[in-house]
């Protein structure tokens, strides 16, 4: 071979090697500097344990599907059921036969009319306090469907057009899963009536969301719910409230409904014996749920307060350090009585136009 010709193939290699090194080297680089690969290993990771629970490890999901899946909350991990909410019977059996049963048993709810099983979407609206996200955490636990507690944070994307990506994985992924509640706490922050001044990708986001829903009552049998929760329904899109039937007015608790709270919420404490619930029930006229289980809260504390501080006196705190356990059944406290229930600050029932 001619020594020119030599060098030639010599130097061609050498570019050829060092060009492939290059491109691996940098490659690689890439790969470590990427700042969404810790995250996307988070999400994969938690993905496979979630799939892992639900028994469905064979599942497979796009990127965007395994986003979504981390707002994914299991039956077994929601400590709240209907035995465990007050005053809502009437919403509570209502729920039981729209939504539970249809969900739970499609076969019963099948028709070629199309006419039975559940809505696709319900509105629990009323004032803040009243139970709404409480009613759909025990919904979610009684019927045993997927439950997708879906945050807007988790669909808005600094890339354009991802966000409609994660939106459409919140519908396919609901259809793998089903049967899926979809939860939206606050639906009016995200679901507002659409205006001109609107930023593009938001529009967007909820014309996405929207064709999707519609999307689902097409097919037959699709056992995909979708629940919002707001104290302000009348802010709500009317193309969005159209595509929710169902809607269930959580006003504050009259007499009857917070003597049934208070006797949930005291039913495992002393009280004492001259104590007057009837009195009590009076007291906290006004009172949402939420108000009454604050009152409560701060009723339980008074007898340790009052134990702690006679302790203090005594000198018995001195010897127990932060990491010592204490023994709560040596601590003798006094059952309650109707005077520690002081009145709590709350803030007035805004009145919300109740509509059908």
């Amino acid at each position: 071979m001619h020594p020119d010709t030599r060098k030639q193939l010599i130097e061609i290699a050498a570019l050829v090697v060092t060009q492939v090194g290059f491109y691996f080297g940098l490659k690689y680089l890439m790969a470590n500097m990427d700042p969404a690969k810790r995250k996307r290993k988070s999400v994969e990771q938690q993905s496979s344990k979630i799939l892992g629970r639900l028994g469905v490890e064979q599942l497979v999901l796009s990127d965007y599907e395994q986003i979504i899946l981390s707002e994914v909350i299991l039956p077994e991990d929601i400590n709240v059921n209907f035995c465990q909410i007050g005053g809502l019977d009437h919403i509570v059996d209502d729920l039981r036969e729209t939504v539970i049963y249809p969900l739970n048993m499609p076969q019963l709810f099948t028709s070629a009319s199309g006419l039975l099983g559940a809505p696709k979407g319900i509105l629990l609206y009323g004032p803040p306090g009243c139970g709404k996200t409480m009613t759909a955490k025990a919904l979610a636990k009684e019927s045993g469907a997927t439950f997708i507690n879906l945050h807007m944070s988790t669909l808005l994307d600094k890339w354009f057009g991802e966000s409609n990506r994660l939106v459409n994985a919140v519908f396919s992924l609901a259809q793998k899963l089903e049967p899926t509640i979809i939860f939206i706490d606050e639906i009016d922050s995200f679901l507002r009536d659409r205006k001109s001044s609107d930023h593009e990708v938001t529009s967007m986001m909820k014309a996405e969301f929207m064709s999707l829903w519609d999307g689902l009552t097409t097919q037959e049998g699709s056992r995909v719910l979708i629940m919002g929760a707001t104290n302000r329904p009348l802010d709500i899109d009317s193309a969005i409230l159209r595509r929710m039937p169902k809607r269930f007015y959580l006003q504050p608790p009259n007499a009857r409904q917070r003597q049934q709270i208070l006797g949930l919420m005291l039913r495992e404490i002393s009280l004492d014996t001259a104590f007057d619930m009837d009195a009590l029930v009076k007291q906290t006229d006004g009172y949402s749920g939420s108000d009454l289980k604050e009152l409560c809260r701060n009723a339980a504390m008074v007898p340790i307060r009052e134990h702690m501080r006679l302790l203090t006196k005594q000198g018995g705190l001195s010897s127990i350090s932060h990491k010592a356990s204490v023994d709560a059944e040596a601590f003798k406290l006094r059952p309650l009585m109707l005077s520690d229930f002081a009145p709590v600050e709350h803030p007035a029932n805004s009145q919300e136009t109740v509509f059908e």
